[in-house]
Order: structure tokens, then C-alpha cells, then sequence
């Protein structure tokens, strides 16, 4: 599509690409994106050109892809949560489209700057469930998240009141590299979430742009998330909507409710508050795996959001002590240092304060009101996510051992007992939360509207 069609009307063409990604039942691993990237760029030799920013912990190399020319330069980055891959189809359709129609590169008048996955090692630990992403039980048996301190989105510095972190990781280091020799006008990290419906982060609000967020999924059959945000500090600057805010915001938020702002192994800031020196405008699509009407039912419930918070953050609590309690138990038997056992180790403690913070909300008196419908999805849901993730992170770690023959019939007794737990938590979130799996096109769609529309913004093909 031409030039001269963004300028008549970009939400419009945002919508109809936006339903133009190939369908697709699987996500690609690491191997096979990166031979896609390597094939346009064969293709596309004058046009595709490819950089190396670094080295990931494991020796892999990372490499940026750049298409086009223009003086705005637009920032797209996956990989950055490596067991949130919708962004791999993402980006393999955007440098594709790119490649494929010179009136779209000119319509942008922009340097498109690609990193098809800025964790390698951390996507490979998660190539296990690519082959049945529809499946929720299989997705999270195989499920691998980077403790807090090993993800390269929240291992920028920070020096803050009492908290300072500067242990940056080759794969952060690369990324902040890269953001400052960009200086980008666009910065997108591509994330996903899990279950319900889909919502954004931005770095500044614009309500044309708004506009055209939630059009977006609406085009492709997708319901918006309307019910419980990620964290109790978020202030939503429209439905669905968050405005961005750095790691003082959280730190400020954590001590006014009395809690640890800090933590026994803190973390660092994220890469949207490192580019934030450059003036860039964020943007963060988060796109369900599977779909649920409930998550955008504003009607009111008959139990108060008081009694809401209190009850999934004291199932918080327990499932933090279950899972502290089992890695207790199996520490003098344990003898491999890996990240599902670093990344256990920091969860099962970090669920313990969600359900406190949860617990403290529920005690102010901005919580005297109904819950909504999606309220009450969000939060019962978040109670499966965190048992079916970590949980299985956890037993992940121990049957390692077991596999590798290093366990003592000790070690071997606390996995079974965690495995009986598991199931029983796999038999509940099933019971409670039946939902639809989502076409991977239509995730991508919203994904890859969210960058065009980014884009665009930055272009003056909409409204700023």
C-alpha cells in the first residue's frame, strides 16, 4: 500500500495490516527465526543491513537488523521476556513487510531498527512448549522466566534511596548500547501476558493514539483488559491503558504500603526508563495466549474489592510458602546451579509479597467498593498463573537433578510430594478458568498494529 493511503487514513490501514500476518500454530525457535532474518537479509542485500551489539552469557552472538533510511528511528526489540515469544512473529512480518513494499518504508520516512531476540539463552530454555502453545498445561509444564536480576528488561541501573543495582548483563548491556547509538524516537519492546484480554504501556498519553490501541483488537475479534492491573502502582490513563513509570514509582508506592521496597536480591530499572534519556516515545503491547469474555465485564460483583484482594493475595501468601517450604527442603540435597533453580529460588519468595501487597490495598480505604466481573477474573487467574509458572519452575529444578542421577532418595521424595501439588493445582486452574486459545495471527496482528501505530504517531500520520 502506497505513501499517499497512511496519510488518508492510517487507523484504517493500520487495522487492515494489522489482520494481514500469516496464520501460524506454533512459535519458531530460536534457530529457525534467526534463519529467517538471515534469508530476507539475502534477499535484500542493499536493503537489510545487520549488526552485531553483543554477546549473550552462553556466547551467542546478538545482531540488530536495520531497514531503510528515514531520520526517525523506530526501535523494535524481542525477546526481552524470553517466554513471551508472540513477538517473534511480530517481528519476522515487520522486516518482511518492509522488505516488501517501498510506499510503507516511504510512508514512515523512518530506520527501522530490528533485534529478533535479545535473549537467546533465555528463549532456548522455553523452546520446549513452542510446539503447543494452544495448550495452557503443556505451556506452563515447560515454562522458564528469568529471575528478576537475570532479565534483560529489568536489569538497568538504578540508584534510588536505599536501592542500587549496576549489575548489568551482557544481553542489558548490548540493548543500552544499542538504545544510545539509536537515540530512538520510537523504542517498542515486545511483551505479551497470558490469559484475559489485551492492554498497553505507554510513555506519555495521546488520545488519538489511544484510539487506535484499542480499535485494534476490537478489528480482530480480541476483548480488552479491563480488570486488575499487573501491579496495585499503575495508573491507567485510559480503559485498558497504562502510563509507563520508572523504578521509583514502584519503590515510593511498595514503602508507602509499609512493605520492602527492595528486597533480599533486588533488581534494576527497565529498558523504557533507559530510554526515557533520549526522549523516545514507549509503547508496550501485552497479548493474551488465550482469551476470556470476563476480562472486559464491568459489570459489579456481589463481594467487595477489599474482600477480593484479601482472599487472592492470601492464596498468594500460601503458594509462596508452599513453594519457599519445598526449595527448603530440597536445598542441602541440591547440587546444580541452573536458572530454573535461580529463577525458582527468587519467585517463590517475590508471590509471598504480591499477596502481601495485596493484603496491605485491601486494608485502605480506596478499596471499600464492589469488585467488578473482571476484577475478580484477573485476580483469581493471576492465583493459577503463579502456581502453574513457578510451581513448575520449581519442579522443573528439582527433577533436573533427578534426571542428571544426582538426587539422594530425600531429594527424590520432596519432588514427588511438589509433583502431587502440581497436579492438583493443574486440576484447578482448569476447573476454574476454561478459556479460548488465540489465534497466534490475530496476537501478532495487535502486536504488529501497536508498532505501525507507534510509528505512525512518530511520523505525523496521526495525531500527536
Amino acid at each position: 500500500m502506497s505513501g499517499p493511503a497512511w496519510s488518508a487514513g492510517a487507523p484504517a490501514e493500520i487495522d487492515r495490516r494489522a489482520g494481514g500476518v500469516p496464520a501460524r500454530s506454533t512459535f519458531p525457535p530460536l534457530d529457525e527465526l534467526l534463519a529467517g532474518f538471515e534469508a530476507i537479509r539475502a534477499a535484500h542485500p542493499d536493503l537489510v543491513r545487520r549488526r552485531r551489539i553483543g554477546t549473550s552469557r552462553l556466547g551467542e552472538p546478538i545482531h540488530v537488523y536495520a531497514v531503510g533510511g528515514g531520520p526517525k528511528q523506530n526501535l523494535i526489540v524481542g525477546g526481552v521476556h524470553p517466554n513471551e515469544p508472540i513477538g517473534s512473529l511480530t517481528v519476522q512480518h515487520l522486516i518482511e513487510e518492509l522488505c516488501a513494499d517501498p510506499g510503507f518504508r516511504e510512508a514512515f520516512d523512518a530506520t527501522w531498527h530490528i533485534v529478533p531476540c535479545v535473549d537467546p539463552d533465555g528463549y532456548r530454555l522455553n523452546e520446549g512448549w513452542f510446539d503447543r502453545p494452544a495448550d495452557r498445561l503443556h505451556y506452563a509444564r515447560h515454562f522458564y522466566r528469568p529471575a528478576p536480576d537475570e532479565q534483560v528488561e529489568w536489569t538497568f541501573p538504578v540508584d534510588y534511596k536505599l536501592a542500587y543495582f549496576d549489575r548489568m548483563m551482557p544481553e542489558t548491556q548490548a540493548l543500552a548500547r544499542l538504545i544510545d547509538a539509536v537515540e530512538p524516537d520510537v523504542y517498542v519492546p515486545l511483551h505479551n501476558s497470558e490469559l484475559g484480554g489485551v492492554y498497553y504501556y505507554v510513555s506519555r498519553a495521546c488520545g488519538p493514539l489511544f484510539d487506535i490501541l484499542r480499535a485494534v483488537p476490537k478489528a480482530l475479534g480480541l476483548p480488552l483488559a479491563l480488570g486488575e492491573p499487573e501491579s496495585g502502582d499503575l495508573v491507567a490513563a485510559a480503559d485498558a491503558i497504562y502510563l509507563m513509570f520508572g523504578f521509583a514509582h514502584t519503590y515510593d508506592w511498595l514503602e508507602e504500603l509499609g512493605l520492602d521496597p527492595v528486597g533480599p536480591k533486588p533488581a534494576g530499572d527497565s529498558s523504557t526508563s533507559y530510554a526515557d534519556r533520549h526522549g523516545a516515545f514507549s509503547l508496550i503491547a501485552e497479548l493474551p495466549y488465550w482469551s476470556h469474555p470476563a476480562s472486559e465485564d464491568t459489570r459489579a460483583t456481589e463481594e467487595s474489592y477489599a474482600d477480593l484482594l484479601a482472599r487472592t493475595g492470601q492464596s498468594h501468601v500460601e503458594t509462596g510458602r508452599v513453594l519457599t517450604d519445598v526449595l527448603a527442603a530440597a536445598a542441602p540435597y541440591l547440587t546444580l546451579d541452573t536458572p530454573l533453580r535461580r529463577g525458582a529460588e527468587a519467585f517463590a519468595p517475590g508471590i509471598a509479597d504480591s499477596g502481601r501487597a495485596a493484603l496491605a490495598r485491601a486494608a485502605g480505604p480506596e478499596a471499600a467498593r464492589p469488585a467488578t466481573e473482571a476484577e475478580r477474573f484477573s485476580c483469581e487467574d493471576v492465583v493459577h498463573m503463579f502456581r502453574l509458572r513457578f510451581g513448575s519452575m520449581t519442579l522443573q529444578a528439582l527433577e533436573a537433578e533427578c534426571r542428571a542421577g544426582l538426587a539422594p532418595a530425600e531429594l527424590r521424595r520432596v519432588a514427588r510430594d511438589l509433583a502431587d501439588v502440581y497436579e492438583r493445582w493443574q486440576d484447578d486452574a482448569v476447573r476454574a478458568t476454561p478459556a479460548d486459545p488465540i489465534d497466534l495471527n490475530k496476537a501478532a496482528g495487535v502486536q504488529y498494529g501497536a508498532v505501525l501505530a507507534a510509528g505512525a504517531l512518530a511520523a505525523g500520520l496521526i495525531d500527536g
